[in-house]
């Protein structure tokens, strides 16, 4: 009952599980059932924190943990099939985690009740309300609009869906041929080492990108780097223009809750003061677009129903459990490959 801010945790004894999610639900928990699985036949069940894990051992997903309950599992409520479940007290509201739905969850999984594929969509459409695809002359072929794989894909369907019901001409392609065999950029332990990363991991496809106009679509910008050098990548394959959507709103300040951002002052955004035409310019485009805070916000609500508030910190600055009021430090050079990060 001391511990504040975002956790989520199973706790194994000689008889019983334990798990537990934070009372602000910062992080997802889902609870599976293996029919027949248990012991003497009886139903196992199983804890993750997304439903992706549960597909991979054939369990069902039962429901959520709920935000700030703690599920006792033993060999009792495995045979009556009830469990206890006690509530820790919620001392800030829920605020769940809207970047899951953004990039960090996996597309295949389902996050706080709902389908991550089905919000990035809907983040999509409103961000082709927002910011639709430029026009192009009487004559010229329309707008090509290509995801940064692979996080923005399913943002940019919902995009180009959105765009032609509002009758703005343009179509998807994939313009990168991505190498499966190359690791987050994000989290390279030095500047150089992330670029040679980009440019091991992207190569454009020319025959999508020569001679015409491109809308690259990404799910969030952090840094920057990465978004500018596949940029360099799509104007080296002969795009005739090159413009910019992101599907979610500017990241402005660290997050506390899991999330290994970068320092204030090294986010795109705090670099350019906020200055669109000024992050145009350095990242080589011509219009940039953000979807805004209320449209993220909006969006995912209505796609997913969800019965509890989102945390926007990272793009609001108010934090929904106090902080420290300094920075954390950068984890990125410390740590080894494949943890939770962002580029």
């Amino acid at each position: 009952t001391q511990a504040e801010g975002a956790f989520a945790c199973v706790v194994m004894t000689d008889e019983s599980m334990i798990c537990v999610r934070d009372p602000n639900g910062f992080r997802p928990l889902v609870l599976g059932k293996l029919p027949k699985r248990g012991v003497n036949g009886t139903d196992g069940f199983c804890v993750a924190s997304e439903t992706c894990a549960l597909d991979l051992c054939k369990a069902e997903y039962v429901r959520d943990v709920e935000p700030g309950e703690m599920i006792v599992i033993n060999f009792k409520s495995v045979k009556s099939g009830t469990f206890a479940s006690l509530h820790l007290p919620n001392k800030f509201g829920v605020s769940q985690c809207i970047f899951e739905y953004v990039y960090f969850a996996r597309p295949d999984s389902m996050v706080f009740g709902d389908y991550v594929t089905k919000v990035r969509r809907a983040h999509g459409r409103q961000l082709a309300r927002e910011h639709p695809v430029p026009e192009v002359g009487e004559g010229e072929l329309p707008p090509v609009v290509i995801p940064v794989p692979d996080s923005a894909t399913h943002a940019t369907i919902g995009f180009v869906e959105e765009s032609v019901r509002l009758g703005r001409a343009c179509i998807q392609d994939l313009g990168f041929f991505r190498n499966p065999y190359v690791g987050r950029s994000f989290i390279a332990p030095s500047q150089e080492y992330r670029d040679l990363k980009v440019r091991c991991k992207f190569n454009p496809l020319t025959h999508v990108c020569k001679d015409r106009v491109v809308v690259l679509l990404d799910d969030s910008i952090v840094r920057g780097t990465t978004a500018r050098q596949l940029i360099g990548l799509v104007r080296s394959a002969g795009a005739k223009e090159v413009h910019f959507r992101v599907a979610s709103p500017p990241v402005t300040d660290p997050c506390f809750f899991g999330m290994d951002f970068p320092s204030k002052g090294e986010l795109l955004f705090n670099q350019h003061h906020g200055d669109i035409p000024s992050m145009a310019a350095w990242l080589g485009v011509k219009t940039m677009g953000y979807l805004s805070a209320n449209g993220l916000v909006e969006s995912t609500i209505e796609a997913s129903g969800a019965r509890y508030g989102f945390c926007r910190a990272c793009f609001t600055g108010v934090y929904p459990v106090p902080v420290n009021a300094e920075e954390p430090t950068p984890l990125a050079a410390n740590v080894p490959e494949n943890i939770f990060t962002k580029r």
